[in-house]
């Protein structure tokens, strides 16, 4: 399995000035330029990049105390991101801490006040083509470090991205794919925007894209995730399905899950599933990955030697999509001496 982090560059805070003062005394006001941000993100489910990135939400607070609730911030002409409604720096160089995060709807209620900063109950949409990323940042700024040079703004996924890729060196079969299958991670879970973990429940999912044309394997290895993309779930350690000893997953242990028609290459003559009927389905492998959030995981299905089991879900869970090679025991009978008499011919 490869696996690659996806990272996103710094955002920067433009350099603005915004307002405070104490019931006691007044503070001097720093009208400068109002706080905005700049996206700079290096990163199918709708992952947020540069191009797709047009507002995010933020908050700002000054020590315990709400400075400015979560607000939109637009993308403009100029790469900055602003608000409709301006704050300035607190001109006695007094530190803001940001929170910011995107989409504005990312699946579950996002609360950012003085007493919570989370996020509670989020679920990962069933259809992998509906699912979506979801950024977090955190940064502090004051006037004097920050209203020229700007705060950098990091954001970061919060989720894993899961790719499913295929392959076969297998030129005795055809093997014909139209779906996949992601079987069995916990799917709600509550993010804390302070110290960026997850509290996961315990409800587990299935995770589906189907679709009409289906991907030919062949040895080099190509995605089978469809018009969908990408799957974006939450990050978590895994527990495989055990396909010996619990072929209908009881236990909801994970898997992967590939929806495969095999036949043979020469005659046509359909081998899986059986009997022969035009049909698919599905064959899935167990996996156990410690999925870690930033991640993308790329998983490679080679059907060279095998094809994985039947899915938990389908007639006859857990055995052995093909079995092992066709091969056969000769035993060659001697040859057996046979002696015919002819009496001599005579006219």
């Amino acid at each position: 399995m490869k696996l690659t982090k996806i990272s996103l560059m710094a955002l920067g805070l433009s350099a603005l000035t915004l307002a405070s003062c104490s019931e006691d005394e007044p503070v001097a006001v720093n009208r400068g330029r109002a706080i905005d941000f700049r996206s700079v993100i290096d990163s199918r489910a709708t992952e947020v990049t540069n191009a797709n990135l047009t507002d995010i939400y933020a908050a700002a607070f000054l020590g315990e105390q709400e400075f400015f609730p979560v607000m939109q911030f637009g993308k403009g002409s100029d790469g900055f991101f602003t608000s409709a409604t301006e704050y300035y720096w607190p001109g006695d160089n007094s530190e803001l801490t940001f929170y910011a995060y995107a989409p504005e709807n990312p699946g579950a209620t996002v609360t950012i006040t003085p007493d919570e900063k989370s996020m509670k109950d989020f679920s990962p949409a069933a259809e992998i083509g509906d699912q979506i990323d979801f950024v977090t940042a955190t940064a502090t700024g004051t006037k004097q470090a920050n209203e020229t040079a700007g705060v950098p703004l990091t954001f970061n996924h919060q989720l894993v991205q899961i790719e499913v890729r295929a392959k076969t060196d297998n030129d005795v079969y055809t093997f014909n794919v139209s779906g996949v299958r992601i079987g069995q991670p916990v799917s709600k879970g509550s993010y804390d925007f302070v110290t960026s973990d997850w509290t996961l429940a315990t409800d587990k999912a299935i995770y589906t894209d189907t679709y009409d044309q289906p991907v030919t394997l062949g040895p080099d290895a190509v995605t089978v995730m469809g018009n969908g993309g990408n799957a974006i779930i939450l990050p978590q350690q895994l527990t495989a399905w055990d396909p010996q000893n619990d072929p209908s997953n009881s236990a909801k242990g994970a898997y992967l899950s590939i929806k495969l028609q095999i036949a043979t290459a020469e005659t046509g003559v359909q081998v899986y599933p059986f009997p022969s009927n035009g049909q698919c389905q599905w064959a899935a492998i167990p996996i156990d990955t410690n999925w870690e959030a930033g991640k993308k995981y790329i998983y490679t299905l080679d059907l060279t030697h095998g094809a994985g089991y039947v899915d938990p879900n389908d007639p006859i869970p857990g055995n052995p999509v093909l079995g092992g090679p066709i091969k056969f025991t000769v035993d060659v009978v001697d040859w057996v001496d046979t002696y015919v008499d002819l009496p001599a011919v005579t006219k």
